[in-house]
Order: C-alpha cells, then sequence, then structure tokens
C-alpha cells in the first residue's frame, strides 16, 4: 500500500506539473503569468453558450437611446482593442434595480440598465465597458476554469495520496486543502484579476478617445451608491477589491492613461 500510494504521488505531481508548463500564459500589457489549460476556442464557445442563456431569462431594455450608447460606446472601445478577430455583442439588459455589468469568453458583454444612472454619460459608461472588455481580452474567465481544473486535480491528488491515512487524518487534510484553495489561490486571483481590469481599461477608453479621468469620477459615485445601499464589501475574503484601492491604483495610472488619451484626440 505505501507502495502504491507513493507511486500514486508521484504521478499527480508530475501531471500538475506538466498542466502548469503546458498551460503558462502571460496577460497582455501587464506581463502578469497565468495558468490558461482551457482551449480559447472552447472558453469562447462557453461564453457564448452561457450569453444566448442568460439572454432567453433576462429580459433586454427596449429602450432606443440607451441601447445605442451602449452599442456606440462599445463598438468604439472594441476597435482599439489587440484582438480584433472577436465577435464583439453588447447588450443592455433591462434591469433598473441592478448596477452591474459582465463580460464573457468569445467578447459578450452585458450591461444592466440600472448601472447607466451611475455611469451618467458616454464616459462614465465607457469606464464600465472597457472593464469588462478588460477581463475578456485578459481570459479570465479562461483563467477561473484553469484554476478550478487545477484545484479538482490537486484535491484527487490529495486523496490519493492519503488513501491509507485513517478516516479522521483525511478529514482533517481535505478541509485544510479546501480553506487553502480559497483563501491563498482562487481568492485573490479574483481581486487581482478586478485590479488588472480596471488598469487594462483605463488604458482602453483612453486609446478610444474617452477621457480617462472620468473614470476615477464613476468609481467614486459607484462608491457613494453603494454605501447608501450598504453594499460597501469587506476586504477579506472579497471577490473584489474595496474601492479605495481601485481609485488608488487608476490614480498611480493615470499619467500613462492621459497620454494615450491626448494622443488619441489628437489623430482624430
Amino acid at each position: 500500500m505505501a507502495v502504491r500510494a507513493a507511486i500514486l504521488r508521484t504521478g499527480w505531481v508530475l501531471m500538475l506539473a506538466g498542466a502548469l508548463l503546458v498551460g503558462c500564459s502571460s496577460v497582455p500589457e501587464t506581463d502578469r503569468s497565468q495558468l490558461l489549460m482551457i482551449d480559447p476556442a472552447r472558453e469562447a464557445q462557453l461564453g457564448l453558450r452561457t450569453f444566448d442563456k442568460l439572454k432567453a431569462e433576462t429580459p433586454v431594455s427596449r429602450s432606443q437611446a440607451q441601447t445605442a450608447q451602449v452599442h456606440r460606446v462599445g463598438g468604439r472601445i472594441a476597435v482599439v482593442v489587440p484582438t480584433p478577430g472577436y465577435q464583439w455583442e453588447f447588450v443592455l439588459f433591462d434591469a433598473p434595480d441592478t448596477a452591474n455589468a459582465f463580460a464573457l469568453p468569445g467578447g459578450k458583454v452585458g450591461i444592466y440598465s440600472g448601472i447607466l444612472p451611475i455611469a451618467r454619460d458616454d464616459a462614465g459608461l465607457a469606464t464600465v465597458i472597457a472593464h469588462e472588455i478588460a477581463h475578456v481580452i485578459a481570459h479570465h474567465g479562461g483563467e477561473r476554469m484553469s484554476q478550478g481544473l487545477l484545484m479538482q486535480m490537486g484535491g484527487v491528488a490529495l486523496s490519493a495520496a492519503l488513501g491509507s491515512q485513517a478516516a479522521a487524518t483525511r478529514e482533517l487534510a481535505m478541509q485544510a486543502y479546501g480553506l487553502g484553495t480559497q483563501v491563498g489561490v482562487t481568492l485573490p486571483y479574483s481581486r487581482t484579476q478586478e485590479l488588472e481590469a480596471d488598469q487594462l481599461g483605463l488604458l482602453y477608453m483612453a486609446r478610444a478617445g474617452y477621457d480617462p479621468r472620468e473614470a476615477v469620477a464613476f468609481w467614486r459615485r459607484f462608491q457613494e451608491a453603494n454605501r447608501a445601499r450598504g453594499g460597501a464589501p469587506p476586504e477579506f475574503l472579497s471577490t473584489h477589491p474595496v474601492d479605495s484601492r481601485r481609485i488608488a491604483q487608476l490614480e498611480q495610472m493615470m499619467p500613462r492613461a492621459v497620454d494615450e488619451y491626448e494622443r488619441a484626440i489628437a489623430q482624430r
């Protein structure tokens, strides 16, 4: 049994190492290393399937003016991002009580109408859409799926390695593994991805000719809206960074973004 457990441990370690080597990639602009074990075509297929399901379940806005605004701003930003082959689709959902937006692999972006009063104008909306587009460009969806796959592989490996241990010992080890993967790997990556999307989104909106300084104004309005309804997220175990961190990073990047914006305006 001891020999069998040792063989299983060695095999799973080699498999995990191989997955890490095969799936290594880097995010455009930031050069952050990331794990991508999902084929981009498969990632896009999953995104399209999910988007179609959401459109079937959620009413689409009938406001021609607001829908035109979303298409106008989204299309203008999509032109300047470094993936011309994407089939971008921007949909405004009729959800006045929901101040949110999302992006799915393959270039599918959904905006809930409740965020429009906070956005106020095209520049504010550009902040939202550019942030969501950045998630797609950086393959954050595929990265999250890859992390989940790796965690599943690790859990199976741990279970195999502990096969000869007492039941109580195995249970404690698996509980510790679950907590470690949630706090130490999965959620911190999510916060990293959110800040990274802010960073990339700021550059994309600037290159599209939207004043990046309006991004700071938008997030401050969003912060006030969260406070008004008691929705300020805690720092620990949160899937999003707090607004103060968000604003601080945006202000740190602002000189470069303003340069990009002025260059874009000069070329129009």
